[in-house]
């Protein structure tokens, strides 16, 4: 996957949370804030977006139970596309992610 499909992806996710109805809102980004926190502490503050793609590549099966223990009784919370908005809004740290762009 290319880092652009990668942010283009995380971007979607992060769209779909934001537009989720009102009542699901704030369990969805209870479920975002804590595997962004979760990401911060796997990936440290400097990385690169190409790093943070491999990452994502690699697998990230601690999420799907990270969500199901913080909201067990909304599975709608566990979709890939919250973990997606974690990583779309985790990559904004990245060095090379400035101003909403990919640099080198």
């Amino acid at each position: 996957m290319t880092r652009e499909t990668a942010v283009h992806r995380w971007q979607d996710g992060d769209r779909s949370v934001r537009q989720a109805p009102a009542e699901r809102r704030p369990v969805l980004e209870l479920v975002c804030d804590r595997i962004l926190a979760e990401l911060r502490r796997r990936l440290g503050g400097s990385f690169s977006s190409a790093e943070l793609v491999d990452f994502y590549e690699a697998g990230t099966p601690w999420i799907l139970p990270l969500a199901a223990s913080l909201a067990p009784d909304a599975p709608w919370a566990w979709e890939a596309t919250v973990a997606d908005a974690a990583f779309h809004r985790y990559v904004r740290d990245a060095q090379d992610y400035a101003g909403g762009r990919l640099g080198g």
